[in-house]
């Protein structure tokens, strides 16, 4: 059962990351560079996409759940691409601090504004460039596309494509972050592509060795 499941060791990363990004938080958002350009001022503020943007935890939790008992070397990519991924945000928050003045005073009490002011009050607005929302998104998806399973299900795909676009937009639309932490999000997604995903990923060279 251990020899079966040991890959859920990946799971230690959490309380370790959780850490440091406390440590960082902790900090004075002062020290840090505010990021903002003339396009966020152009975006309007939406409590409507709320929703998938709580939407991020549950496909996070979902794909991992999935991938854990049914694509064991799926999920180790997709761990890896995390663990790397979140792993390179706190290293720049701590190098390069970075916070955000872009959100409103919400005072409407319906429920998607108590939603958004619930996530204003456990999730500051410093060290955000660039988006772990953005970039676990776009893990997420690659893991969906690139999984066997999912191989002719264009649907799900489809889907998901959808909900990464979504999510993407809804941390601009409930300015939780500015459009440059999602661009940066995207970049570093790209560029953790090419040694977990692309015909020059580390797991080929595993295989050719083997």
């Amino acid at each position: 059962m251990i020899k079966k499941y040991n890959h859920i060791l990946f799971l230690l990363y959490i309380p370790i990351y959780m850490a440091c990004f406390i440590a960082l938080e902790s900090r004075p958002v002062e020290l840090g560079t505010n990021i903002h350009i003339a396009l966020d001022d152009m975006i309007p503020f939406n409590k409507y996409f709320i929703i998938p943007y709580f939407l991020w935890f549950a496909y996070i939790t979902v794909t991992i759940i999935f991938f854990f008992f049914y694509d064991k070397l799926e999920l180790i990519k997709y761990a890896v691409f995390l663990i790397t991924g979140m792993s390179i945000c706190i290293i720049i928050y701590a190098v390069f601090p970075s916070y955000q003045t872009l959100r409103p005073v919400i005072t409407d009490n319906d429920i998607f504004s108590k939603m958004v002011r619930f996530i204003y009050s456990i999730d500051s607005s410093s060290d955000v460039c660039p988006s772990i929302h953005v970039l676990n998104s776009i893990a997420a998806h690659i893991a969906i596309v690139k999984s066997r399973f999912f191989k002719s299900k264009r649907t799900v795909k489809a889907l998901s494509f959808i909900l990464v676009v979504l999510i993407c937009l809804s941390t601009v639309f409930l300015k939780q972050h500015s459009v440059v932490d999602g661009v940066c999000a995207i970049i570093l997604a790209a560029i953790l592509y090419i040694p977990v995903y692309s015909r020059f990923s580390i797991f080929n060279r595993f295989k050719k060795v083997r």
